[in-house]
């Protein structure tokens, strides 16, 4: 890899799975990947338990913010090589040409924030999502993506999903 590959990450509320991701690729790729999250109707501010969950976890959550994936659309914004929604909802809505035309790919996540029940599972829910989503950066961070095709990340990304969904 010649530079940091850019990835965004795809929710709808940008308030929770797609915030985690972004944490958590920045600090797993180790310089190798500049991570990023966007929302489709962006809820304006991250869940305190995203927050609290990734200061536990000992990740920055200092340049963190919920935003429009509007940010990303224009010629001006970083030329992204990786998009990859993680809710449902994101995956549905039409997207924007995204300049440069990046690799595209879907990992379906439950919505902890859509928890209502005992702060106990809210907890919960927020843990095992930010565990789900670890595991998958993982395996994405394994493959040897200087040695892949187009159509070959393409499929690595489903598979990913598909092997890891619950």
């Amino acid at each position: 890899m010649q530079r940091p590959l850019n990835v965004l990450f795809l929710c709808t509320g940008n308030s929770a799975r797609s915030i985690m991701a972004e944490a958590l690729l920045n600090r797993l790729g180790q310089g190798n990947f500049n991570a990023f999250s966007a929302g489709v109707s962006p809820k304006g501010e991250i869940h305190p338990l995203t927050l609290q969950l990734l200061e536990q976890q000992n990740l920055d959550t200092s340049a963190l913010r919920s935003k429009s994936w509007e940010e990303f659309a224009h010629p001006d914004a970083p030329k992204m090589d990786f998009i990859l929604t993680v809710c449902d909802q994101a995956a549905g809505e039409q997207c924007p040409a995204w300049p440069g035309q990046p690799i595209t790919g879907h990992w379906s996540f439950s919505d902890p924030a859509a928890v209502r029940e005992s702060e106990a599972a809210q907890w919960a829910a927020f843990n095992k999502v930010f565990h789900e989503i670890g595991n998958r950066l993982r395996i994405f961070l394994s493959l040897p993506l200087n040695k892949l095709d187009r159509m070959s990340l393409q499929q690595a990304l489903h598979t990913i999903n598909q092997s890891q969904s619950t």
